[in-house]
């Protein structure tokens, strides 16, 4: 089973969604660790491959996402998660995919140091 690292403040940001969020977000998590992919974990567009993941559920007319990569060293490392706020579309706003970018880098400098 691959380990699970949070990025930041995710898991802080997850722990607050409604518990039929957690508990899907978590399940595909788990999945994720053990090599396999959640039906609704679809690879987020602007990062190349599938090696970044979201999960999105809504949950009471609100639209939750979470925001993990496989990319590095056998890990799992959540990166973002949050309610997505904007009623524009489905496109995820900028802030939010250059949060996802900044913690990426965050992710890959700490796979690096932990092969060292």
């Amino acid at each position: 089973m691959k380990p699970l690292f949070w990025v930041a403040s995710a898991k802080k940001d997850l722990l607050e969604m409604p518990d039929q969020v957690v508990d899907l977000v978590g399940y595909a998590l788990y999945l994720s660790q053990c090599g396999l992919k959640h039906p609704q974990a679809k690879p987020l567009k602007g990062f190349g491959s599938a090696g970044v993941l979201e999960v999105v559920e809504d949950d009471d007319g609100n639209a939750y996402r979470a925001v993990y990569t496989i990319r590095f060293s056998n890990r799992v490392y959540v990166l973002h998660c949050f309610q997505k706020k904007s009623r524009k579309g489905i496109e995820m706003p900028k802030q939010d995919m250059d949060l996802i970018e900044a913690r990426l880098k965050l992710a890959r400098r700490h796979s690096e140091g932990a092969e060292r």
